[in-house]
């Protein structure tokens, strides 16, 4: 193993431990990736079962997906063109994450936009959450959905499949997809007790303009 390359492995492993304890991905699903240099990713493979993976599984891709380095028989994972499209989308971010979270997948398979206007923290660290067109897992057509999308957002949800989130490190991404999965838990949670009663109107835009001027800061909380 590439000894440069050992402290991205041990947090990316670490990321996907909690994406999978924390139910947000399970099985083999779900993919995660963080940027070693302007052309060269590491990467989870295809088919290993999230929990059993170790360092020594990742893959390090090029620009194009063409696989670099990693153990024998180990492919990058079948959705590696949509995390390139993410890359090419945003040059400032480090990290692409895609989990199958439950909750707010359940939204985009009833049609309901996702809830923005619930709870603030959300509003402040998320900004909006748009819903990407379906398209066939592991296809050219999942990266084409997703073009554009991450501009304005570091999180989007793939309808009826999962989300994307991304950021500047391993863990921003992560906190992105957490505050995406409990803001869609607390919905239906709000949802099952009876009427949902948004925040009002002048409050959202105070907490829009508070999330533009954190959004681009680290170690918000």
């Amino acid at each position: 193993m590439n000894q440069d390359t050992q402290p991205l492995r041990r947090e990316l492993i670490r990321i996907l431990r909690i994406v999978t304890d924390q139910g947000l991905a399970c099985s083999s699903d779900g993919n995660i990736s963080v940027r070693l240099g302007e052309d060269q990713f590491l990467i989870t493979p295809s088919g290993l079962h999230k929990m059993s993976m170790s360092e020594e599984d990742l893959v390090v891709i090029d620009g194009k997906g063409h696989t670099v380095a990693g153990k024998p028989g180990r492919a990058p994972t079948s959705e590696v063109l949509m995390h390139l499209e993410a890359y090419r989308g945003r040059p400032d971010i480090r990290a692409v994450l895609h989990a199958h979270p439950p909750c707010a997948v359940a939204l985009t398979i009833a049609g309901i936009p996702f809830p923005m206007d619930i709870i603030p923290e959300s509003l402040i660290g998320l900004g909006s959450v748009p819903t990407a067109k379906y398209a066939t897992p592991g296809t050219p057509e999942l990266a084409e959905s997703i073009r554009g999308m991450l501009k304005d957002t570091n999180a989007i949800l793939l309808s009826h499949h999962g989300s994307l989130t991304v950021g500047r490190t391993l863990e921003e991404a992560l906190v992105a997809l957490e505050r995406m999965e409990h803001t869609a838990h607390t919905w239906f949670l709000a949802k099952a007790a009876g009427a949902i009663h948004p925040l009002p109107a002048e409050e959202l835009a105070r907490l829009r303009e508070i999330g533009r001027e954190l959004r681009g800061k680290p170690n918000r909380s």
